[in-house]
């Protein structure tokens, strides 16, 4: 079938909206109309370079939502009509890392951004004039239809709105598990929020969800600030030389308890600053993205050795997909956890150069594509 999709030719670029072919399933696959997409930092990355994928052109989105509209063979347990949200980590529920309960690290994981079908390396579910385009993550939600495994695929209540729940495939289970899951943030505890983006807010939400009794949100955007504290922050300020500050006067002076980077695009020297807020035994959470080929990072090796701190990457804020969008679902139909809050624009597939150019301006917590 034919549909409308924004790839990036080459990198640095802009993505651009083009007419595109589509594959129909094959066994264990779901063709799928958009009804929604998040517009993450990661697909800026791609636009950017800082990100390296397998080919060129490659159709971005990686956070949706929409309805199957077709079933491929043999592929039991689907409907034409079923509402799913993607999660952008396809999850196979079989290797070492399944099995041990952290889907966020399942073996496909290592083919997201090859843009073919897991295993087939020659073979790709969209083309342009002829030649193959790479899906991002398997599911490339910048495209009015697209394709993709089952294992992508989270079904769920057909009275549920997808726009919302189409921020449940990446950013808010990044940013609310990064604080859930990495930090492992107790109640009374003191968390320090590095960057209150789409994926920092959710991490606001996540540490006041477990209970800490100081939420600092640090970000220099103003909007950002005060959405923070109408989400669960508690401070909010503009440097991480003031948030340390306030952590360490509510912790006779030793820093808090966890820190947890969502920086849009994040460097050593922020992963630093971070590390040295925390208190002795304290955690730093690392879940924002840089460039892949920046290394280091400036800390004291005798602070990390006797002062016992901890450094952690997180992924997805190391969630089980499968099990934790379901939870997430309950923890906002029953008021607990704010989505629709979170999208503070909207826009047409047309107009998604303008949704990335309002992000880097620092004017949304979400913006969504609505198709």
């Amino acid at each position: 079938m034919r549909t409308r999709g924004a790839v990036i030719r080459q990198a640095p670029g802009t993505y651009e909206v083009v007419d595109l072919e589509l594959d129909s399933p094959r066994s264990g696959e779901l063709t799928v109309k958009m009804v929604a997409s998040g517009l993450c930092h990661s697909d800026d990355h791609i636009a950017s370079g800082d990100h390296g994928v397998g080919r060129y052109p490659i159709c971005g989105g990686h956070e949706g939502a929409g309805i199957v509209v077709e079933v491929g063979p043999n592929t039991e347990g689907w409907s034409e009509g079923d509402h799913v949200v993607f999660s952008f980590l396809a999850a196979c529920g079989r290797c070492r890392w399944c099995a041990s309960g952290i889907q966020n690290l399942c073996d496909n994981g290592a083919a997201i951004m090859t843009g073919s079908r897991p295993g087939e390396t020659s073979s790709y579910r969209m083309s342009l004039d002829g030649q193959p385009v790479a899906q991002t993550c398997g599911l490339s939600t910048f495209s009015e239809y697209t394709t993709v495994s089952t294992l992508s695929a989270v079904k769920v209540d057909k009275h549920l709105p997808l726009d919302a729940l189409c921020l449940l495939g990446c950013g808010v289970g990044t940013g609310w598990g990064a604080a859930v899951n990495s930090a492992q943030v107790y109640p009374g505890q003191t968390v320090i929020v590095m960057g209150v983006g789409g994926i920092g807010i959710n991490a606001v939400q996540g540490a006041s969800h477990a209970g800490a009794a100081h939420v600092i949100a640090v970000d220099p955007v103003a909007f950002k600030r005060d959405s923070a504290l109408k989400l669960g922050a508690t401070h909010a300020v503009a440097t991480m030389e003031e948030a340390t500050d306030i952590a360490r006067s509510f912790t006779n002076g030793q820093g808090a308890d966890s820190a947890i980077v969502t920086v849009g695009v994040t460097t050593g020297e922020h992963v630093a600053q971070a590390f040295s807020s925390i208190r002795k035994a304290g955690t730093c959470v690392v879940t924002g993205l840089g460039k892949m080929t920046d290394v280091g990072i400036p800390v004291s090796l005798m602070e990390l050795t006797l002062y016992q701190k901890r450094i952690q990457g997180s992924l997805f804020g190391a969630s089980n997909p499968t099990a934790d969008i379901p939870w997430m679902i309950n923890l906002y139909t029953s008021g607990k956890l704010e989505l629709d809050g979170l999208i503070t624009n909207r826009y047409s597939l047309d107009q998604i150069n303008n949704g990335f150019a309002d992000m880097h301006a620092g004017r949304n917590l979400r913006g969504i594509i609505t198709f």
